[in-house]
């Protein structure tokens, strides 16, 4: 599969050290700046191979993509890693999750290569992380890359091949290119 998703091989046990290790810094950025808005954005890569010079390429022009989107708000901190494990980019910010969230979900919606990006946002409240989702701001959920149903509902009952969507996300980003 080109290559998009030749690389280093990742198990099981390292995504969950790698999601465990990514709420920890979470929890570390908001407890600097309780009142701030943190989005944690991740490349939705299924498969083996998380992170390729190809993958991190693209994920870097989204990550351009949302600092542009937000260059007229106080960004207090970013921090980007390329892990075997995945790449991901965290950005603390002075602006309302609300807010936040539209502008995520308006970068997914107009920008192709956006649907295969994360866009997670997140709050302190009471002490303990929050999150908003689309749909608790009116939008529909994410749709399925290959058929445009719910994805979520694709996810879990593995609807697709690991091939199909590698295939999609392919077109995906050689279209963008474009």
């Amino acid at each position: 599969m080109s290559n998009y998703f030749q690389g280093e091989m990742v198990i099981l046990s390292e995504m969950l050290a790698a999601r465990e290790q990514r709420v920890t810094l979470q929890q570390a950025l908001l407890a600097k700046c309780p009142q701030a808005s943190l989005l944690s954005a991740t490349l939705n890569i299924p498969g083996p191979v998380k992170n390729t010079p190809a993958l991190e390429k693209t994920f870097i022009a989204l990550v351009e993509t949302v600092r542009k989107e937000l260059k007229d708000f106080f960004i207090i901190e970013t921090n980007y890693f390329s892990r075997k494990t995945g790449l991901e980019f965290f950005l603390l910010a002075e602006i309302s999750p609300e807010l936040l969230k539209r502008k995520m979900v308006a970068i997914e919606e107009k920008n192709s290569q956006g649907r295969l990006v994360d866009l997670d946002v997140l709050w302190l409240k009471d002490d303990k992380i929050q999150s908003i989702s689309r749909q608790d701001l009116g939008f529909p959920a994410r749709r399925c890359l290959i058929c445009n149903q719910d994805a979520k509902v694709c996810g879990r009952a593995r609807t697709h091949t690991i091939e199909e969507m590698q295939a999609k996300i392919i077109t995906i980003i050689e279209q963008g290119k474009e």
